[in-house]
């Protein structure tokens, strides 16, 4: 006759565990707690018996472990960055015992938050719990409930003015060539940065990338070329035969954060020539206020110092001219010229072939993504005479 199974203390995890038919599940700190989950677990039927407490850092080191080896490594560091966060939050939270509450809870400890990135770490962690149900590791997704909070709708097509502004206030060649090519391919910032000499096909002024390296790794990606970036492209060649094309004055190959920066240091070039040229400044007594929110001392040659009344005063104007320039100035990147190129060829072409020079697989994403060109009367007065002839 086939021995009871009866609960155990596990001493150096500090926990009750039981083993029914081979299987070791952990049923409790406590053994209140134990004997409860114990008698939770005997009344499932065999087929069905999970344990009681999966914890949720295991389950999310899975799904980082599958990500790793099916995703990008881009996609990977984005789940990885914002679930560590969750876990932090809830290191000893299981499976079983995750509820909506946890999640909103997370995201409301972050006040500062904007409603897109709200959006993002909630969907970082209902992704995992429907992964992991997926997989089997778990019948039902606690978090199916869970409402995704809508994403900020940003205007993110330039002017001609905006995009000239761009390329007057650029002080290094090397970045306008990034500028350049994107806002006259519309090709994912992702792309231009992976460039390198071998994805040229100079016959047909493209670029072609392989499907092991393309967005979605289904099927290649090809970009085709204008004048002026074929000439940009060929000019990097043979600067730069290996490795990446577009490379900072340095000969560092530009990667997303650095692109940002430098776009960054364009909108606050631009932004205190304006100020200067309209005569705005920040007042002295704005400036006495924002002192005392300043740390008092800095770090030189390794020995800490007081900071002296000048050294406030010009980083509190400082810091007071960056925010005001952030409230009254856009912040671009380099998806808002791939924006402005797509907006700007609905005008003239047929969205199929915007939708394949865009690198589309589903030609609807247009229609979601520039729905704004619907609110352009200018726009469509003109496709309706092209309708009627």
């Amino acid at each position: 006759m086939a021995r009871r199974p009866k609960p155990w203390y596990w001493k150096s995890r500090k926990a009750w565990y039981v083993t029914i038919d081979g299987t070791r599940h952990k049923i409790g700190s406590t053994k209140t707690e134990a004997d409860k989950n114990f008698k939770l677990l005997m009344q499932q039927p065999k087929k069905k018996r999970v344990a009681i407490h999966r914890p949720l850092a295991e389950i999310i080191d899975s799904f980082l472990e599958w990500n790793s080896k099916h995703r990008s490594e881009a996609t990977y560091e984005w789940y990885r960055y914002r679930l560590q966060r969750f876990i932090d939050c809830y290191p000893d939270l299981s499976l079983e015992e995750l509820r909506p509450y946890h999640v909103q809870q997370w995201v409301d400890s972050y006040p500062d938050f904007k409603c897109t990135t709200q959006r993002n770490y909630v969907r970082s962690i209902k992704r995992c719990t429907k992964w992991a149900m997926k997989q089997g590791y778990t019948d039902s997704d606690p978090l199916v409930h869970l409402d995704v909070p809508g994403s900020d709708r940003k205007e993110l097509v330039l002017t001609d003015e905006q995009y000239q502004m761009l390329l007057d206030n650029c002080t290094t060649e090397s970045f306008r060539d990034l500028l350049v090519v994107t806002r006259e391919t519309g090709c994912r910032p992702q792309e231009s940065l992976r460039l390198e000499a071998r994805h040229v096909d100079l016959e047909y002024s493209r670029w072609v990338f392989p499907k092991e390296e393309s967005k979605g790794k289904k099927t290649q990606r090809v970009v085709y070329l204008t004048e002026k970036a074929l000439e940009i492209t060929k000019r990097l060649i043979l600067t730069y035969p290996e490795g990446k094309l577009f490379r900072n004055s340095r000969g560092d190959a530009w990667t997303s954060d650095s692109a940002n920066c430098a776009i960054d240091r364009i909108r606050v070039r631009h932004g205190k020539a304006e100020m200067k040229r309209e005569g705005i400044s920040i007042p002295e007594k704005e400036i006495k206020l924002f002192i005392p929110s300043l740390k008092p001392t800095k770090t030189v040659k390794g020995l800490v110092r007081e900071k002296t009344n000048a050294e406030l005063r010009c980083e509190a104007k400082q810091k007071l001219t960056l925010r005001y320039i952030s409230k009254n100035y856009p912040r671009f990147s380099l998806y808002c010229l791939r924006h402005t190129f797509a907006t700007a060829a609905l005008k003239k072409i047929d969205s199929m072939t915007v939708s394949i020079l865009l690198g589309h697989k589903d030609p609807s994403m247009l229609g979601r993504v520039y729905q704004h060109l619907g609110q352009n009367p200018a726009h469509l007065a003109e496709q309706l005479r092209r309708a009627v002839g």
